[in-house]
């Protein structure tokens, strides 16, 4: 059964669930976790160190808006929201293979007014 959560990013609140993958899975167990904002494009990601995953069934390398992921190379989760710089024409893609993990629920793009460097923390709902 997937694990509904809530981001919390400054004054901002988006819902959304972590799916029955393994790797979404391991994320569950280990809510609540924060970190810095990092944004690249309308992505954001922050490390979840206590989470150390490879890629699974779920990796690809094209994303759709609103998609939650964990990104192996960086140990981090991420969210997507809009156009990453190495994005083209009708598909947003990551820097490198995610492995989806859940979906926002709300309107992702209200994100795009959280900061780098702000924190971001997702707890269960």
């Amino acid at each position: 059964m997937p694990t509904e959560i809530v981001i919390l990013a400054g004054d901002l609140r988006v819902e959304g669930y972590l799916s029955d993958t393994p790797t979404g899975q391991a994320l569950a167990e280990a809510l609540p976790f924060e970190g810095p904002v990092h944004r690249w494009g309308d992505e954001i990601y922050f490390p979840v160190p206590q989470v150390v995953q490879d890629l699974d069934d779920t990796a690809t390398m094209k994303v759709e808006v609103g998609d939650l992921a964990y990104w192996p190379t960086g140990k981090a989760f991420c969210i997507f929201f809009g156009l990453t710089p190495t994005s083209v024409p009708g598909e947003i893609r990551p820097a490198s293979a995610v492995n989806l993990v859940g979906k926002i629920t709300g309107d992702p793009c209200c994100l795009a007014g959280v900061p780098e460097g702000g924190m971001v923390r997702v707890e269960r709902r």
